[in-house]
């Protein structure tokens, strides 16, 4: 079937999104020897993340040969930490390696899933059609969404608005006043990316981060014919990465004292390159290094010492016209705003769409905070599994990690499906949701990221950590390497929906 041919089918499993969950996905099932599936992207490409933020500087700050699927190494990345550009070329080299070109539905945005608790599938809207599947799994992933703060008066700004995610390569930026509204890891690329073609550039600041330097490097012609000629030794250098970020994760997670030495590197790191006092008082944090993401750059602070850049150390309170004004009464004069200033993560909007059996979305089912057995499946929510789901992210090391360990899980997880037989579902006991998160949850207590003095992204709107994994990718991937039946209720059609929904198959192959 071509690519954006209107469906409507039942498939075995349905995958939302094509990024590194959707493909990783698609590329178990095939290992598993299942063909009966889909992958429906909102897009017209694959690449999720790596599609969609395209802007100037953009680039991984994990090393290259860790973010990347163990099953598909790359022995041609160009640099130690690869741009946004090579990442989504890999992406498209693992579409066509793996040959999953037949189960892409592109411009397919899902538009509402629905849990048919007679049936035991989902019913799937999307933009082009409907279809049902025994399974879905969701990877549309936490950094898809844009979130962009309600400022008073923006829409009385006369210049050019847009997100960092959703940059406009159409408008020249050169000699205009540019405000940067943010500090997170896209802010500290594009600030040094586009510091030489501004006129002046403003950056609202609500809160500095630690930034440490950035040792990336060209990877050399030798070194990727070693790779190429000796498979081994691109595994060896993966391996190597991975066991000295495991080493990390005490410090994080157990004993955040142990990162004042990280602290005073990345203070030098500063020093080296911001000499006014004043400004560098402004870009300290007085927060514990690791509360918030341990941000990479050896350009961010040179550009921000650069005379036709100034730095406002507190957030955009309000816009009059072209007038900028910050929380602290600062004002500055803009020709454009761009907002580096993340994603919905703790309230995925794909969770709004999600209609589980008890006709609750999952938004609702979440509304006091995410949680998810095993950060992949929620109660209530039979067949459902999200890519990188509750307490699955990672503040140090790479998320490719985690997403194949979640993906050992859902092909355990069809496995016990095809084990049980006929027409069956699997649906969280509660009391094994609540188990799990209340590990997670204590475990939490300790980490910097509860105890680090910062707010972050990581929490939600209660001050709850529904982000990250309090232990190692090591953990995680024990935690995930069998579905425990005895966390689950098996459920089954009565005889007579049975016989009807055998009936409803039977048609729909004759269709």
């Amino acid at each position: 079937m071509a690519e954006h041919e209107q469906v409507h089918e039942h498939v075995r499993v349905a995958v939302i999104g094509s990024g590194f969950g959707g493909l990783g996905a698609a590329v178990r099932l095939r290992r598993e020897g299942i063909t009966d599936f889909v992958v429906l992207e909102r897009s017209g490409s694959v690449g999720g993340t790596w599609r969609d933020n395209s802007y100037p500087g953009c680039a991984c700050d994990v090393p290259s040969h860790l973010y990347s699927f163990s099953f598909a190494p790359n022995p041609e990345w160009p640099r130690t930490f690869s741009g946004q550009e090579h990442i989504r070329a890999y992406l498209e080299h693992v579409t066509e390696t793996f040959g999953l070109r037949p189960h892409l539905r592109f411009d397919s945005e899902v538009k509402r899933m629905a849990w048919d608790t007679e049936r035991l599938r989902w019913e799937i809207e999307t933009v082009r059609g409907t279809l049902t599947a025994d399974v879905v799994v969701s990877a549309t992933g936490p950094l898809s969404d844009p979130k962009v703060p309600d400022i008073p008066g923006l829409d009385t700004f006369p210049g050019k608005v847009f997100h960092s995610a959703r940059w406009d390569h159409d408008y020249d930026l050169t000699g205009k006043r540019v405000a940067m509204i943010g500090t997170g890891a896209s802010a500290i690329q594009i600030v040094p990316s586009i510091q030489p073609k501004a006129g002046r550039l403003t950056l609202f600041q609500r809160t500095p981060a630690w930034v440490m330097p950035r040792m990336d490097r060209a990877i050399s012609r030798a070194e990727r014919a070693l790779h190429r000629a000796v498979p081994a030794t691109t595994k060896l250098r993966r391996g190597v990465l991975w066991g000295i970020r495991e080493l990390q994760v005490q410090a994080f997670t157990k004993h955040p004292d142990e990162l004042g030495f990280v602290e005073r590197i990345a203070k030098r790191n500063m020093g080296a390159a911001v000499k006014d006092p004043a400004l560098r008082a402004k870009l300290t944090p007085d927060y514990r290094i690791g509360c918030k993401r341990i941000l990479l750059s050896s350009t961010y602070y040179p550009a921000l010492a650069r005379p036709n850049v100034d730095v406002v150390a507190s957030g955009l309170g309000e816009v009059r016209g072209s007038t900028l004004v910050a929380a602290d009464g600062t004002e500055a004069e803009a020709d454009v705003i761009i907002f580096g200033t993340g994603f919905h993560v703790t309230d995925m909007p794909i969770a709004e769409r999600v209609v589980g059996a008890d006709g609750r979305t999952l938004a609702e089912t979440w509304k006091g905070g995410m949680e998810a057995l095993r950060g992949g499946t929620a109660a209530g929510f039979p067949n459902f599994m999200t890519v990188i789901g509750p307490n699955t992210g990672l503040g140090n090391s790479s998320m490719i990690l985690m997403i194949e360990s979640q993906l050992n899980y859902l092909a355990d997880y069809l496995r016990q499906l095809n084990v049980l037989g006929g027409r069956t579902a699997l649906d969280p006991r509660p009391a094994a949701v609540r188990n799990w998160n209340h590990r997670v949850q204590e475990r939490m207590k300790r980490t910097v990221w509860n105890t680090g003095g910062c707010t972050s992204w990581y929490l939600d709107a209660s001050g709850r950590n529904t982000t990250v994994w309090p232990g190692t990718t090591a953990e995680f991937r024990r935690a995930t390497r069998r579905v425990d039946l005895a966390e689950y209720e098996v459920l089954r059609p009565s005889p007579a929906k049975a016989a009807a929904t055998a009936t409803d198959a039977d048609a729909e192959v004759s269709a």
